[in-house]
């Protein structure tokens, strides 16, 4: 027979069909009765597929006895309780590495739409401005020194793309990377107060919410540009509304947002902002290798040979316990 997996949020349909191919699959984001749905099939699931931030509770765990791994579509996994799967002894997987190539090409094409005023420049051709008056000039990348938060996968690539724009370049991670060449700061602040632009690239936690706040932002400037694609709980939302509303800093991309896919009316009414649904990795590409590994690793867990890509907190083969 084949294991029960249970998804909970439609993702890609390639990849709903290769489940269905390998699995028996239960699709909890067609049911008309969430609960009583659960109630019919939980003693038989043995994996859960989570995607597009759908929830994995330790409440959703308790329904699910027979439980074994959640695979998660994308490399967050900040929806999943992860210290709850650590207590039931749950593998959780991610789909590291297939994407950061993509969320690092869109980091930078954020980083220059917002410097160059892209968006902005495009509306005023478009509106018929051109025929009366040139568009004003804008900043430039020339000069400017760059702060990366989080040098994980996706951070050290978004540094190689910037070594070929001649900035400068520094970061800051909870621990120090003696290999990378570029500038290290003990701190956020530090980071801040000494580049003029913040790429936040950093896992999205507990650890990490609200990291850039208005003190950070503060210390950034007026001439600061702050550039989101990780989390939006990483950027204390209100806080950088006023940043932006009171030329605190001079602009933002963002990718991501506190209560997506809700965007405040305060961050869309602003004109010196760029803001993106959520499109990292969202491309034909890139989430078609990210089905497919998330497929594997569920293959490579029933087939007994362990899974592909745990994420740290619970690695394999699992602690004693």
């Amino acid at each position: 027979m084949k294991p029960d997996v249970l998804l909970l949020k439609a993702i890609l349909p390639d990849t709903i069909r290769a489940l269905e191919e390998h699995f028996t699959l239960h699709r909890l984001d067609q049911a008309a009765d969430r609960s009583a749905f659960i109630a019919a099939v939980g003693h038989d699931i043995r994996a859960v597929v989570v995607g597009g931030q759908a929830p994995a509770t330790s409440e959703l765990f308790a329904q699910l006895p027979r439980l074994e791994i959640v695979a998660n579509f994308g490399v967050g996994y900040d929806t999943i309780d992860v210290a709850a799967a650590q207590q039931r002894r749950i593998i959780v997987t991610n789909t590291p590495d297939v994407l950061t190539e993509e969320v690092a090409d869109l980091a930078l094409g954020l980083l220059l739409a917002v410097v160059r005023r892209i968006p902005q420049a495009d509306r005023y051709l478009r509106s018929g401005a051109w025929t009366g008056a040139s568009f004003p000039l804008t900043a430039s990348l020339r000069g400017r020194r760059i702060g990366i938060v989080g040098l994980g996968r996706i951070g050290q690539a978004v540094a190689r793309r910037l070594d070929g724009f001649g900035v400068s370049i520094a970061y800051h991670t909870r621990t120090r990377r003696p290999n990378e060449p570029y500038a290290y700061c003990d701190s956020i602040l530090e980071l801040a107060q000494t580049t003029d632009v913040l790429i936040v690239v950093a896992p999205g936690n507990a650890s990490t919410s609200n990291l850039i706040n208005a003190d950070v932002l503060a210390a950034l400037g007026p001439n600061g540009v702050l550039i989101n694609v990780a989390r939006g709980s990483l950027v204390d939302e209100p806080a950088l509304i006023d940043a932006l509303q009171r030329g605190v800093i001079q602009a933002a991309g963002l990718d991501v947002f506190a209560d997506e896919p809700r965007v405040p009316a305060a961050l869309t009414a602003q004109d010196n902002v760029v803001l993106l649904p959520h499109v990292g990795s969202a491309t034909h590409h890139t989430r078609g290798a990210m089905g497919s590994l998330l497929v594997d690793n569920l293959i490579a867990w029933f087939s007994g040979q362990g899974p592909i890509t745990p994420v740290s907190e619970t690695p394999w083969p699992l602690n004693p316990g």
